[in-house]
């Protein structure tokens, strides 16, 4: 009977996750850098598939599923554990490379009805972006594979499809976790907030982004993407200005968690820079995949970590620790440029930071999980 019970998803996906966004970046400077090519699954787009359709729908697992039974949590983590040590060691294993796409039609198959019920549209939207992000693991595979499928954009251009449909989740959902928690702190200090939620702001970024992925897909729309990018940055930019973050200095997790929301608006701003001029937008994109989800990530499982087992936000100095691990990993990474590998101190500086921002939070994870108050009978 014990089995039927839910259990809180985050609990299961939030330490996998995190351990697994700290070992794929060390492992996959290793197998570029060592010349062993070892792991196999990790180089070349490697890394990035396995932090996108790897850790970041874990975290979409987490969040969104809420408490399950062990029927349906069993399966899809053993399907998404998998899936990841399938796509690291057998890449080209046929098997290895249907596990990933399984697992986020099963992830979207769960996930994406429980958005439904919402009567706005703008609040529906969360279902059928996650479902875009699910997809587009199907349809890296078809890119990948020599079945004779239509014509596919290339496995980069997926790629970078999927980080702005990461783009597009991490504004849509952050903004929905940060502005009630900024109106309910500065209501309680007595300053009035107006603008919550925004939701012109909010439809337009929706619109906006959503382009910028599918216009991201065809080589010959980077300008349009770029110009839509920078517009997007300065929606997300004046939205952060009107919450007022500067009545929360007595918040750290709440200003962690809008730093983070600024690195989105600084990755698409420079992202779109890179597409408008005609240069590489990888170092730009990983502002986002490094500052913007890293600090965003690590904030909630921390925050919803300490809300479920303590009833409490997060220590200061955790959230601080990792806004300013995160951002000088970020820095490093950009500071590499277009020809990472030549810069092979600042890659290992920077995967250390963030393999060590993750580690902990996985142990704190682990630690809370098991002093958490005993459920109710």
């Amino acid at each position: 009977m014990g089995n039927t019970k839910p259990f809180h998803s985050f609990w299961l996906f939030f330490p996998a996750a995190a351990i697994w966004a700290a070992l794929v970046v060390p492992l996959s400077l290793y197998a570029a850098l060592s010349g062993s090519g070892w792991p196999p699954g990790l180089l070349g787009a490697g890394h990035g598939h396995e932090l996108i359709f790897g850790f970041a729908l874990a975290l979409i697992a987490g969040y969104t599923l809420g408490p399950q039974p062990w029927r349906i949590l069993a399966p899809l983590f053993l399907l998404w554990l998998s899936a990841r040590l399938g796509w690291m060691f057998a890449p080209e294993n046929t098997v290895a490379q249907l596990l990933s796409p399984a697992y986020a039609l099963l992830l979207a198959r769960h996930v994406v009805p429980r958005f439904q019920a919402a009567k706005k549209w703008r609040n529906k939207v969360a279902g059928p972006l996650i479902l875009v992000l699910c997809l587009l693991s199907v349809v890296f595979w078809f890119a990948n594979t020599t079945w004779p499928f239509p014509p596919m954009p290339g496995s980069r251009r997926i790629m970078v499809a999927a980080i702005i449909g990461l783009l597009l989740l991490m504004t849509f959902m952050g903004g929905r976790i940060i502005a009630p928690a900024v109106a309910g702190t500065l209501e309680k200090r007595g300053v009035p907030l107006e603008a919550r939620v925004q939701p012109r702001i909010e439809g337009t970024l929706l619109v906006c982004l959503l382009l910028a992925m599918f216009l991201s897909l065809a080589p010959s729309a980077d300008i349009g993407t770029g110009a839509v990018l920078m517009v997007s940055a300065a929606l997300i930019m004046i939205r952060s200005i009107r919450w007022k973050l500067w009545h929360c200095g007595h918040r750290p997790d709440l200003l962690v968690l809008s730093a983070g929301y600024l690195w989105l608006a600084i990755g698409a701003g420079m992202t779109g820079l890179s597409f408008v001029g005609g240069t590489d937008p990888l170092p730009s994109l990983h502002v986002v995949t490094i500052g913007a989800l890293g600090t965003l990530s690590a904030s909630v499982m921390l925050r919803l970590g300490w809300q479920r087992a303590r009833r409490s936000f997060p220590p200061s100095w955790q959230v601080l620790a990792i806004a300013i691990a995160v951002a000088a990993a970020a820095m490093l990474r950009l500071s590499a440029g277009p020809t990472p590998f030549a810069h092979p101190e600042a890659l290992w500086t920077s995967a250390l930071l963030w393999s060590s921002t993750y580690v902990l939070v996985a142990i704190q994870l682990i630690g809370l999980f098991r002093h958490r108050p005993a459920p109710r009978k």
